[in-house]
């Protein structure tokens, strides 16, 4: 695994390409038609692949019991407001 710590230089081209270097793309796992998401964080710019992403989103609510249902909480919570709102 390539130490965290280990930097790279890369250089935009001239149409706002990046070449991502091999010994990262290895490391990646990115083969030619990898389909990355990109997006700006901490003024940094951050690519990822989209199932790294579901995985982060998994593991962030894989504590939640499945007998929970998110969406019914929230909707359930809504009508309270609304209904507190309304006696106001």
């Amino acid at each position: 695994m390539t130490p965290s710590h280990e930097q790279f230089e890369v250089t935009l081209g001239r149409q706002g390409r990046l070449v991502i270097p091999a010994v990262l793309r290895k490391e990646l796992g990115l083969a030619p038609g990898t389909s990355m998401v990109a997006r700006i964080e901490d003024n940094r710019l951050v690519l990822e692949k989209p199932d790294a992403i579901w995985a982060r989103i998994e593991g962030r609510f894989s504590p939640i019991p499945s007998t929970v249902h998110l969406a019914d909480e929230l909707i359930a919570e809504r009508r309270e407001m609304a209904k507190r709102e309304n006696q106001a």
